[in-house]
C-alpha cells in the first residue's frame, strides 16, 4: 500500500524531466500573480499611501484562499482535479489582466474606488489560489517526491522572479516620467502572459507525459475518482476495479499526521507575521532609501528558493518528525531577533536575518510536503496534499493577522 518509488516505474515510461520542468512552471504560475502584488508594494504605497496596501491586500487575499481551499479539500474525493486546476489558472489570467486594465483605465488614480476594485481582483487571486495550489499538491502527492518539490520550488521562484524583475524595472524607469507606474504595468503584462501559458501547459501537455499517465492510472486503480478527466485527456480509459477499496477518512488522516499539519501551520504563522508587512513598514529609513524594502523582499525570495532545493542534499533533508517540529519551533526566535535588529542594528544585519527567514521557510516547507504523503494509497495521498495546503494557508492567514501587532505604538497606526 506504500507509495510507488522511482525504481518501480517501468523503464519504458519517459517524461520525468519534462514533468519536473512543467511542475516548476505551474508552481511559478500558481503564485506569480499574488507575488506581483507583493512586489509592487512600493508602487501601491505611492498610489494608496494611507491604506496600508501591503497588509490590507494580504488580509483580503487570504480569507478567500483559505476558504476556497478548505471547501475543496473537504470535498476533494468528489472533485475533478483537471477542471479545478484549469478553472483556477483561467481565473488567475482574468484577474491579472483585470489589474492591468484597472490601472490603465484609471490612469493610476488614487482614491477609494480604484482601491476597492484592486481589492476585489486580489480576492479573485485568493479564489484562484484555492483551486490551483490545493489541486496541484493533491495531484502531485501520489507521484514522485521530485514533482511536488519542483512545484514548491516554482512557488518560491515566482517570488524571486518578481523581485528580480522589480529591481530591474525600478532601475530602468526610475529617472523617467511616471517610471514607477511604467514598471508596474510591464510587470502585470508579463504576469498575464505567463498565466495564459500555464493554462495550456496543464490542460494539454502535462497529462500526456508517460510518467504522469502511469501514476494517474495507478491512483485510479486504487480507487481515485479525481483523475478521471485527466486520464480521458491522455486517451486512457479509467479502470473501475479499485473503486471499492477502503481508504482512510480525512479525520483519520488528521489524527495520524497532526504534527505535519501543525508544523506547516507554524512555519507560515511565523513567516507571514514578519513578511512582507514588517519589512515594508517597520524597518525604518536607511541609506538604501526606497530600494531598502525591495532588497529585503528580494533576499527573502531568493533564499526561500534556495531553501526549497537543499532538501535534495540527503544530509540536510529532515525526515524525523520530532526533528522537524524542533526546527519549526526554533524559528520563533526570529520574532525578538527582528524586533531588536530593526530597533538597534543596521541594514546588513536585517538583510542577513531576512535571508535566514526565507531559507528556513523554503527548506522546512519542502521537508514536510515530501515526507507527509509517504506510505499511503493514491486517493489518501491526494487528500493529504489538499489538507497540507489548507494548513499552510491557515498559517499564512493567521500570520497576516498577527503582522498587524507590529503597528502597535507605531506612528502610522
Amino acid at each position: 500500500m506504500g507509495v510507488a518509488q522511482e525504481n518501480s516505474i517501468p523503464a519504458r515510461l519517459e517524461g520525468k524531466t519534462s514533468a519536473v520542468i512543467v511542475c516548476f512552471l505551474l508552481g511559478l504560475g500558481s503564485l506569480l500573480s499574488w507575488n506581483t502584488m507583493l512586489t509592487l508594494g512600493d508602487y501601491y504605497y505611492k498610489v494608496f499611501p494611507d491604506y496600508h496596501p501591503s497588509r490590507v491586500l494580504t488580509l483580503v487575499y487570504q480569507p478567500f484562499a483559505v476558504g476556497t481551499t478548505a471547501i475543496l479539500a473537504y470535498n476533494e474525493a468528489r472533485i475533478d482535479t483537471r477542471w479545478r486546476i484549469i478553472g483556477g489558472f483561467i481565473l488567475y489570467f482574468i484577474s491579472t489582466l483585470g489589474c492591468l486594465l484597472l490601472d490603465l483605465g484609471t490612469s493610476g488614480a488614487t482614491g477609494v474606488g480604484p482601491y476597492v476594485g484592486l481589492c476585489i481582483l486580489v480576492a479573485a487571486f485568493g479564489v484562484a489560489d484555492g483551486h490551483v495550489q490545493g489541486g496541484m499538491c493533491g495531484d502531485l502527492a501520489f507521484m514522485l517526491p521530485e514533482f511536488i518539490q519542483s512545484f514548491f520550488v516554482g512557488l518560491a521562484a515566482s517570488g524571486a522572479l518578481t523581485s528580480g524583475l522589480r529591481l530591474v524595472t525600478k532601475a530602468a524607469f526610475e529617472k523617467s516620467h511616471d517610471g514607477l507606474r511604467k514598471g508596474a504595468l510591464l510587470f502585470l503584462a508579463i504576469c498575464t502572459g505567463i498565466e495564459f501559458l500555464c493554462i495550456f501547459l496543464y490542460a494539454f501537455y502535462f497529462p500526456k507525459l508517460p510518467v504522469v499517465k502511469y501514476f494517474r492510472a495507478k491512483a485510479a486503480s486504487e480507487g481515485s475518482k479525481t483523475v478521471t478527466s485527466d486520464l480521458a485527456a491522455a486517451g486512457i480509459k479509467q479502470d473501475e476495479s479499485g473503486a471499492k477499496l477502503e481508504r482512510l477518512t480525512l479525520k483519520q488522516l488528521l489524527r495520524l499526521n497532526w504534527d505535519y499539519f501543525l508544523g506547516l501551520y507554524l512555519i507560515y504563522v511565523l513567516t507571514l507575521s514578519i513578511f512582507p508587512g514588517f519589512l515594508y513598514e517597520n524597518t525604518g529609513t536607511h541609506r538604501l532609501g526606497s530600494w531598502y524594502p525591495l532588497v529585503l523582499i528580494a533576499m527573502y525570495n531568493v533564499l526561500d528558493l534556495v531553501g526549497r532545493y537543499t532538501p535534495r542534499i540527503k544530509c540536510l533533508n529532515l525526515e524525523s518528525r520530532k526533528g522537524l517540529m524542533i526546527a519549526i519551533l526554533a524559528r520563533f526566535l526570529f520574532v525578538p531577533a527582528f524586533y531588536f535588529t530593526a530597533k538597534y542594528a543596521d541594514e546588513g544585519w536585517m538583510i542577513m536575518l531576512t535571508s535566514l527567514l526565507g531559507y528556513t521557510n523554503g527548506h522546512l516547507t519542502v521537508c514536510v510536503m515530501t515526507a507527509a504523503p509517504k506510505g499511503y494509497t493514491g486517493p489518501e495521498q491526494n487528500a493529504m496534499g489538499n489538507l497540507l495546503v489548507v494548513f499552510l494557508l491557515c498559517g499564512i492567514f493567521s500570520g497576516v493577522c498577527l503582522d498587524w501587532l507590529w503597528l502597535i505604538g507605531h506612528e502610522s497606526f
